[in-house]
Parts: structure tokens; sequence; C-alpha cells
């Protein structure tokens, strides 16, 4: 019996993985096809493998990592995530299976990747993500790594295919599988290009340099509803001498807001590592890293409660590649609970939405007061 044969008869149970902090609901999931299908087409290698030898990018919950662990008893994993809700959902889901000793959690730097000779990777759906992380692999693993990559057909394209050779000789795709399809990866070119990020645009109508990784959502543009937010900036609590930019993305909203008001104090976070790290370099090359603090930080966790005079948010409304409001919620209680009271949110999102009444009841009055084709920009104040 070969060794992706025996693999399905091995157990591990994906379903009892959990996203938890991340949003959990009955059409989300914390595995997919993509995962065991990696795991099988890795199979024989990963049994041959030294664990400390094995690097692990994009696991969402843990499926990857926690897998691999179990079915070919590794240790020593290096792991990448670039979700703070799902390094940690990683961490509870190996508590909870016993195995917390098995794998470390990594930043997206050549400590991940270096000499490793199994690459594990759940593809991104942005080019720009897969650029910067094949640009990695390629530079720091062993000249005879072999990437197991793959992911859900309806997000992969010739144009990936295209990308991952500007960092390797071989892009082999394999067999789909429930909607999946592999892609063996080997071959690192000595010849790639140098990284290119993170990548930086100035932008006129601002005044700003806006800089970006690869998984740093929208890049170094500015969002059309972040656009449509910023034109109230003058009337953002104009006594206020701190300002959270909740979900920051690429920190345009806390530069705009630090460079608007010298004497305001603006804490920047996001649950993202590429986003910290793009909104780090925002405020470095813009002359505000004494006034632009970063976190990283899932939903507000690591702030007082009652301690924010203002806070600014411009909500995603998908989870994943998955439409979902959960995780706007999700924000909206974490600005409600670390609002002092007199404390504003100022919140744009998708007019459709319409938001305001679970704004109202999570923080307290809400008014409309901005709406254009697209957006609807609201002010909720904490009255308690």
């Amino acid at each position: 019996m070969d060794e992706i044969s025996s693999i399905e008869n091995l157990a591990f149970d994906f379903e009892a993985l959990r996203r938890f902090p991340d949003i959990e609901a009955p059409n989300l999931f914390a595995h997919d096809a993509t995962d065991e299908l990696i795991l099988r087409e890795a199979a024989s290698t990963l049994g041959a493998s030294d664990g400390g030898h094995v690097a692990i990018v994009g696991d969402r919950y843990g499926a990857l990592t926690l897998a691999a662990a179990t079915l070919h008893g590794l240790t020593g994993l290096r792991v990448h995530q670039d979700g703070l809700s799902g390094e940690r959902a990683l961490a509870a889901n190996a508590g909870r299976l016993g195995l917390s000793g098995t794998f470390a959690s990594l930043p997206l730097d050549a400590a991940l990747v270096k000499n490793a000779t199994v690459v594990l990777w759940q593809l991104p759906r942005s080019l720009e993500e897969v650029a910067e992380v094949a640009g990695l692999i390629s530079t720091h693993t062993s000249p005879d790594v072999k990437i197991f990559a793959g992911g859900r057909i309806k997000h992969m394209t010739l144009a990936m295919n295209t990308v991952l050779a500007q960092s390797f000789n071989s892009v082999a795709p394999g067999r789909a599988w429930h909607k999946s399809r592999p892609l063996l990866v080997t071959e690192p070119r000595q010849e790639a290009p140098a990284s290119g990020f993170p990548k930086k645009e100035f932008h006129d109508e601002l005044g700003l340099w806006l800089c970006a990784h690869g998984a740093t959502f929208g890049g170094t543009k500015i969002d059309v509803g972040t656009r449509f937010l910023l034109e109230f900036m003058g009337q953002m609590r104009p006594d206020a001498t701190s300002a959270i930019d909740l979900g920051t993305g690429n920190g345009t909203i806390a530069a705009a807001l630090a460079t608007a008001r010298p004497g305001l104090h603006v804490i920047a976070t996001d649950q993202s590592a590429a986003a910290v790290a793009a909104a780090s370099e925002t405020a470095l090359v813009n002359g505000l890293s004494a006034q632009l603090e970063v976190i990283r930080d899932d939903a507000l966790e690591s702030f007082a409660p009652g301690t924010a005079e203002l806070v600014v948010l411009n909500p995603p409304f998908h989870v994943g590649a998955t439409v979902h409001a959960g995780i706007a919620h999700k924000l909206f209680a974490a600005a409600a609970r670390v609002l002092a009271p007199g404390g504003e949110l100022w919140c744009v999102y998708n007019r459709h939405l319409d938001y305001r009444p679970a704004l109202e009841r999570t923080v307290g009055p809400t008014r409309v007061v901005g709406r254009n084709s697209k957006f609807t920009v609201t002010l909720s104040t904490k009255t308690y």
C-alpha cells in the first residue's frame, strides 16, 4: 500500500477543528478540501521528512499543521498565518488535541522557510501575496525544496502560475479533487528578481505615501469607502487627544488623521500581520512614527474597556472568501467595549448593508452623517 493510499486510512478528525476566536457560523468552516488534498499530495514526502525542515504557509485554522503532526509524527513545524485569529485558533485546536509542542508560529520572514525541504501552502487569492511568499521561499529554502500548494479552483488562475514561474522553474498542476487543485512547485530560480515588498505609492489627494505587503487588503490604494469617510475627518470628535483606527489595512485612515491633527495620538490596529507591517511602513515613510502607533490585535482585545475617545472603522464585509457580516458585528462590539462614555465610533459601510440598527443596539445612538450612491457614514456615541 503506497503512502497516499494509506494516509486516507489514518485518523485525523478535521471536524474537530474550530475557527474560534474567528467568526463561527454554519456556513463557515475550519478546513476545506484543499487542506486534505495538499496533505495527500505531500504524504510520501512528509513521511520521510524531519519536521524541522517543514514550513507551512497560509494554514487557516491549523488543519495542515495539526494533521501533518498527527499523521506523520512531526515536530518542529514552522508556521505562518497572516491573521491573528487564525494563529490563536491553531493554538487552541492544538491544545485540545494535545499537539501544542509540535509547531512554532513565526512571522513571514527568512527564519520561517530557511533551509526548508518541504513547504505546505494554502494559496491565497491575491497575486501580490503569491509573489511575496514565492520570492521568500525561493530565496531561503533548500535548492531541492518541494512546495505542495493548492487552492479552490474558483480562486485559481493561470496568472498565478505565471507569478510562481518568476521564482521557480517548475510549476506542475495536479489532478483536481472536490473543487480544489494542487500544484507541485520546485526548482527555485537563482536569477529570481529581488523582493519588491513592501510596495509604496504616493497619493496627491492626501499628500501621503501608502505602503503594502502582498497580503495587505487593497494594496497601496485608497479604499473607496475610506475616501468617503475621510471627507468627515474634521467632524470626528475635535477635542479628542487620541484615536483608534480599527482594521487599519495599509494605514490610510490613521496616517490621514495624524497628518490633519498633529496633536492627536493615533493607534492603528489590525489582526493581519501584513496590514500591521504595511501600516508601520506607512507611518515611517511619512514621518509619523512618533505620533502613530501600530499594534497587531484581534478586535481590540488588548485595549482596556471604557478608555477610547474616538474609534474610526471601515469594516470588511467578508470573512476570508465568504461574504459575511459577522466580522463587522464583532468589530462593533469591540468598539463599544473600549469606548468611554461620550466616545465616538465613526463607521463607513456599503449603504445596502444598513448597519445602523446594529450600531444603535451595540454602541449607542447612531445617526447618518453622510451618504452617497455606494456608502453610508455613521456616527455612534457611547452613552454609558
